[in-house]
């Protein structure tokens, strides 16, 4: 009895090798099929994104002549324009700012406000503000009137900011600079 359930049990085990065995061929098949499909997938979304990111681009742009601005362009797609400047003292990482602002869309609709949402203040370096904000602001000085307009992708992005501002928005600051705190917070 003990060699018939040796031998059952190594037909088993052969029978699942074999099995086994076959499979591997489908499964290198599946994970062939699977790279490729994800990597035609990847060149798609790519190919979307920088149309995407061009056509923003050419409306940031046209804002921009519409408004007759004489905006500085950073590589990031950021462009600020200082319409009035103030002080001498730049706004450097770590300083505390406070500014008066609106936000707008590109089509001009206002989003936010000082005038509703009092002043916005922030250690700059420390977030909790948009990143292409951040950027901007280490452009200016206290007393500066700056218009900044920054890309979806360095504002709110894909979703919006799930309140006012819609899914791939860019956006229009309007600003007063009205504190600049040096270095109190590095």
């Amino acid at each position: 009895m003990l060699n018939i359930l040796k031998i059952l049990l190594a037909v088993v085990l052969l029978a699942s090798i074999s099995f086994c065995g076959g499979c591997t061929d489908d499964v290198g098949q599946d994970q062939q099929y699977n790279a490729e499909y994800n990597k035609k997938k990847k060149e798609s979304l790519e190919k979307a994104n920088r149309y995407m990111v061009l056509k923003e681009n050419e409306d940031i742009d046209n804002y921009i002549e519409r408004h007759h601005l004489n905006v500085e362009k950073i590589g990031t797609g950021l462009c600020y324009c200082i319409v009035k400047q103030g002080d001498t003292m730049p706004i450097e990482k770590g300083n505390l700012v406070a500014m008066e602002y609106e936000v707008r869309t590109l089509a001009g609709d206002l989003v936010y406000s000082s005038k509703e949402d009092g002043v916005k203040s922030f250690i700059v370096g420390m977030g909790g503000v948009e990143s292409g904000l951040e950027e901007a602001i280490l452009h200016l000085h206290k007393d500066d009137v700056a218009v900044i307009i920054i890309p979806s992708y360095y504002a709110h992005g894909l979703l919006g900011d799930g309140n006012r501002i819609p899914p791939k928005t860019p956006i229009v600051y309007n600003v007063k600079i009205i504190e600049n705190q040096s270095n109190k917070y590095k």
